[in-house]
């Protein structure tokens, strides 16, 4: 992967969580969506994160899908704890190595294995003491946020991170700023669409992708390397690369392919690599197809509602019971839909997600893309193969 800096974009972020932007509300928490391997993860740890430091920032970051076995919660309170440490200064230091597990920071007790914990430090007085003892502002970036609320441990870590910007920000004073990303804004939206979501009221912002600079770039490094080539059709590798979804791991992987002297290519590598990039989506599509004719047909129905209903699903309504009854061609009750919405989160890899207060997502984004381009074709539901007999429920 090429390395392709977004200061600009990350100056703006910058100015908006300080609150220094005319309009928005950055500064009350950043919400930043956009679809998996697009290169969100990396402009928030190879260019967000450094131009906060710069800015004189104490910056936390935390992935919830590091360690997907791990509780979200936990997660948060232990990135917090590993900044935290570094600032208790020497008096703190000493002690633990001589065998205290507490000690007395500015007038509050300390044991940062427990932070966050009910027994130890509240998130809000680790990150207070964190802010105190930098001097400088505190930045959380949380990673895939949504993962949060699979857990009753992360949802409170998320309403008390809430309540810890409350407290540290005044009016004109921005001491705690929030950048929270998701690969799906539809679960993101969790975090901030119902009057009882940790930070009801604030909007998501769709991160734009990769454009036309990332494009000169590469085409610029292209022709640095092979005079050749020169000049590089950058329509087409722009075409290309929204073909692969704007992600730049499969787009510099197929390039690396089709330039490389191994691939024996006759005539312009523009035209390869655009077709490299169909050929991606028809396997990527294709696999979806294979994954939804390998259901049984309450979970063919239960997948369908949520890819037609997104957001709205609600999984044992009238309405959704008599969807289930309509395609399957009998009456499906609550229980046998719940059934199914756990063999499907159960697959491997799973495609239904689950919060832990019963909500149901599509675990992969891109299956709504899928649909709804089969259903604008009238190419919807997939029909399974010549002489293969689809599955049946128990």
């Amino acid at each position: 992967m090429i390395a392709f800096p977004r200061t600009a974009l990350a100056q703006e972020l910058v100015a908006a969580l300080q609150g220094k932007a005319l309009l928005g509300d950055a500064h009350n928490g950043l919400f930043l969506a956009a679809p998996r391997r697009t290169g969100k993860s990396t402009f928030l740890q190879g260019d967000l994160r450094p131009a906060l430091q710069a800015a004189g920032v104490v910056v936390v970051y935390v992935d919830l899908w590091a360690d997907a076995r791990r509780d979200p919660g936990a997660l948060i309170a232990e990135a917090i704890a590993r900044a935290l440490e570094p600032q208790l200064g020497l008096v703190a230091r000493t002690a633990r190595k001589a065998g205290l597990d507490k000690v007395k920071l500015g007038g509050l007790e300390v044991d940062t294995s427990k932070i966050g914990k009910i027994d130890g430090l509240t998130l809000t007085d680790a990150l207070r003491l964190l802010h105190e003892h930098a001097g400088q502002p505190v930045a959380l970036i949380i990673d895939e946020a949504q993962h949060a609320l699979t857990s009753e441990a992360g949802e409170a870590a998320m309403t008390a991170l809430k309540s810890a910007r409350d407290q540290l920000n005044q009016p004109g004073q921005v001491n705690l700023m929030l950048v929270m990303s998701g690969s799906d804004r539809d679960k993101l939206l969790r975090l901030v669409n119902t009057a009882g979501a940790p930070f009801y009221g604030s909007q998501i912002q769709r991160m734009p992708p990769l454009g036309l600079d990332f494009i000169a770039h590469v085409a610029a490094l292209i022709e640095a390397q092979r005079p050749d080539l020169k000049p590089v059709n950058q329509a087409l590798l722009q075409q290309a690369f929204e073909v692969f979804g704007h992600r730049p791991q499969f787009f510099m992987a197929a390039l690396g392919q089709v330039l490389s002297p191994l691939a024996a290519l006759n005539g312009r590598f523009e035209p390869a690599l655009l077709q490299a990039a169909e050929q991606q989506q028809a396997q990527d599509e294709a696999q979806m197809e294979s994954d939804y004719l390998g259901l049984k047909p309450t979970e063919q129905a239960v997948l369908w509602r949520m890819l037609e209903q997104g957001p709205r699903f609600r999984p044992y309504d009238a309405e959704a019971l008599r969807f289930y009854r309509d395609k399957v061609g009998h009456p499906v009750n609550a229980a046998q839909a719940q059934r199914a919405l756990e063999a499907l989160r159960q697959r491997m890899p799973a495609l239904v997600w689950k919060s832990a207060r019963g909500e149901y997502a599509l675990e992969d984004a891109a299956m709504h893309r899928w649909y709804e381009k089969r259903s604008q074709a009238k190419q919807w539901p997939p029909a399974p193969p010549q002489g293969l007999l689809p599955l049946e429920d128990d």
